[in-house]
């Protein structure tokens, strides 16, 4: 297993997530399948890893639970728990000591070796800032002990991650969404470079973006699988993870005891990625976008005679975002905008000016269609 040092403590690059658990049904919502789960956990770490990372909202709130059972079977000096406040409904006079102290009980210990600030986004990132009490009274558990190392996770933009490091000076290390396809598609290029530039070490979360790197498409995959046949689909992106030298873990939420043997297998080197490797990936990638993306060029011909003011571009790479993976943060982002794209009309002027041939409006209506699934999800 590769470790990297944190303030003079050696943790695993490779972290187990709990927010993927075996289950006894399909469904996330399914009760979690405490044999399967706590052989993977124990494979993991009988194979070095000991950064475990897990959440308030986790499989229903079972999740803490499980993982302070499972780990209440090792010396508590053997491995590092790692959880998160849930802010998305904080308010100024939230009382933050409630949730916490339940997490406590519910993993069982009597410290977190790191605590995060959960999801701060685009839409939470107010929720934050407006109860400064809160950050005043993690830092004091920070100062008794109960809290070892403090953070946040983020999903924001890059103009939000920066304000909320320049918000405060206690953040010892930050949580991203990172991976190959992401790196220019949501910035986690910049965000990385931001994070590196300031010296705070970076935790990788969906590197595999949430199992949709495990395959790339028939074609993308033979390109891949010629190079190194040996090597599973899934393993390119984790080699990515390990070429950035910033990265102090990088989390995978492990369903199967395949998964885990495989990560475990790409994890024991300290092989990264070569230059070849790394640029067939980007062709690989390449071949994948070309079934899903609109290859908008953000020229914004189109945005001038446009009747009712649409935002084209930005639309273009929330849908580009969508077609690959339609969650609700995608919607987030579209709901910030000033016209939305069920307001299109369809007169397709935009399309005709459109040096890429894009069907604009049809893919307006997927949007609006987007729209109202995510909706129907809310009520």
């Amino acid at each position: 297993m590769v470790f990297k040092d944190f303030q003079g403590k050696k943790i695993s690059l490779l972290g187990m997530g709990n927010m993927r658990l075996p289950t006894d049904g399909e469904e996330r919502t399914s009760p979690i399948n405490y044999e399967k789960a706590c052989e993977i956990i124990d494979y993991v770490y009988s194979h070095g890893v000991n950064y475990f990372d897990t959440a308030h909202m986790y499989h229903n709130g079972q999740s803490e639970i499980f993982i302070g059972k499972a780990l209440a079977r090792y010396p508590r000096d053997s491995f590092y728990l790692a959880t998160k406040y849930p802010g998305f409904n904080l308010q100024p006079d939230t009382d933050v000591s409630i949730i916490f102290e339940e997490q406590l009980r519910k993993c069982g210990v009597d410290y977190f070796d790191f605590y995060l600030l959960h999801n701060v986004n685009d839409s939470t990132i107010n929720n934050y800032m407006s109860n400064p009490g809160a950050i005043e009274y993690f830092k004091e558990q920070k100062r008794l002990g109960r809290i070892r190392h403090f953070g946040f996770s983020c999903h924001s933009n890059l103009e939000n991650l920066k304000k909320m490091l320049d918000w405060q000076d206690c953040w010892e290390f930050v949580q991203i969404q990172c991976n190959y396809l992401d790196w220019t598609l949501q910035d986690a290029k910049g965000k990385y470079e931001e994070l590196t530039r300031r010296g705070i070490p970076v935790i990788v979360m969906e590197p595999c973006r949430g199992g949709r790197l495990a395959t790339l498409g028939e074609e993308a995959d033979a390109m891949l699988k010629a190079a190194r046949p040996d090597d599973t689909i899934a393993s390119w992106a984790f080699r990515f993870i390990k070429s950035l030298p910033n990265v102090q873990v990088c989390l995978s939420g492990m369903t199967t005891m395949d998964q885990a043997i495989d990560n475990v297998k790409t994890f024991s080197t300290e092989e990264t990625m070569s230059q070849a490797d790394s640029d067939l990936l980007q062709g690989a990638l390449a071949e994948m976008m070309r079934h899903y993306s609109a290859p908008c060029t953000a020229c914004r011909y189109c945005c001038d005679g446009c009747p009712v003011g649409l935002d084209i571009p930005a639309l273009m790479a929330i849908y580009n975002e969508v077609a690959l993976d339609p969650d609700f943060d995608s919607y987030q982002k579209m709901l910030q905008l000033d016209v939305q794209p069920s307001e299109c009309v369809g007169c397709g002027q935009c399309a005709s000016v459109c040096p890429q041939s894009i069907d604009i409006p049809g893919i307006m209506q997927k949007l609006a269609d987007f729209a109202v699934q995510m909706e129907s999800r809310r009520r």
